[in-house]
């Protein structure tokens, strides 16, 4: 029989194998935690080179680090990490879960929208228009549109669409007739959006196509000016119902979109289901691609699968 010094006795807390594993719950605990003040703290990283807008538009995706950390949890066989990881999916939930209860009430609709990043040099706009244009949109907005690409769109949507607006690579095609129409100014090299005046069921509706400055990378100040310059000319705008459709080169999850969202509705976020991603079209990663709106209700808002673009379509429905 061993003498009580050569044996090997435990202590309490399970030796080595109980300090690896209070160390396994300890970093898990902590990534939770990390994950949770990410999420919820988003707004607070400051936007230095374009940082804290980058993380603002990519939060939802946080979210897939929630089944990630579960998995290690289930696999370690640990409650306290399990119970740390319903912390951030539950804050995921209250920030994004919403997103997916079906909006809007499925009314009658009287004037339906189309908006479209048409790709510069799509080898077939037609293409891409014939499937707008099989949504049933009263209107359709384009951006991206080249000189050549303009003259086969216009042919394609002539008989159905027989208004149109455009100016240089910003072009709105109506079943309805449009009033009048002006270029804006943004603050780019050129004018990249327009404001026209529709003449829908109901009354006059302003409509403005828009294309906002381009993101680099660790520069966003383009695209910042031009949300600011959007926002100061819609704030000024006395229309009463007034649609905003186009690629503003930003997620609505982003802190610089907010001169926008702070004046007009979401109808995405309103009627529709889902965040909406559309960019890139093959594996939309977010959504840059709007319907904005004052005045009206919406009924429904869909992304739509268009070929020969690099972006999905937006499409929206208003009573």
């Amino acid at each position: 029989m061993p003498s009580v010094a050569e044996s090997k006795i435990e202590p309490a807390g399970g030796g080595s194998a109980g300090r690896r594993r209070r160390r396994r719950d300890t970093l898990i605990v902590v990534a939770a935690a990390l994950l949770t003040a990410l999420m919820a703290g988003h707004r607070l990283i400051p936007n230095i080179r374009g940082l804290g807008s980058l993380l603002d538009s990519g939060v939802p995706f946080l979210g897939l680090g929630v089944p990630l950390l579960a998995a290690v949890a289930l696999l370690a066989r640990s409650r306290i990490a399990l119970a740390a990881v319903l912390v951030p999916a539950l804050v995921w939930a209250v920030l994004f879960g919403a997103a997916w209860i079906p909006g809007g009430d499925g009314g009658p609709v009287q004037l339906r929208v189309a908006s479209q990043n048409l790709r510069e040099g799509n080898p077939d706009p037609t293409a891409t228009v014939g499937t707008l244009a099989g949504t049933g949109a009263d209107l359709i907005a384009l951006q991206e549109l080249s000189e050549d690409a303009d003259e086969s769109v216009t042919g394609r949507l002539r008989e159905r669409y027989p208004h149109r607006a455009a100016v240089t690579t910003v072009g709105l095609w109506s079943r309805f007739p449009i009033r009048d129409f002006v270029g804006v100014d943004t603050g780019l090299a050129w004018t990249r959006a327009l404001r026209a005046v529709v003449a829908a069921p109901g009354g006059d509706v302003v409509v403005y196509v828009v294309h906002l400055g381009s993101v680099r990378a660790g520069d966003t100040g383009t695209r910042d000016r031009t949300v600011t310059a959007l926002a100061d000319r819609i704030r000024q705008d006395r229309a009463e119902r007034l649609i905003v459709l186009g690629d503003l080169n930003t997620a609505t999850t982003d802190r610089k979109i907010e001169p926008l969202t702070a004046l007009l509705n979401d109808a995405q976020a309103d009627a529709g289901r889902g965040p909406g991603f559309t960019w890139p079209a093959a594996l939309p990663l977010t959504r840059p691609d709007h319907v904005l709106y004052r005045g009206l209700t919406a009924a429904y808002a869909k992304v739509v699968r268009t070929p020969a673009s690099d972006h999905r379509a937006v499409t929206a429905g208003f009573r």
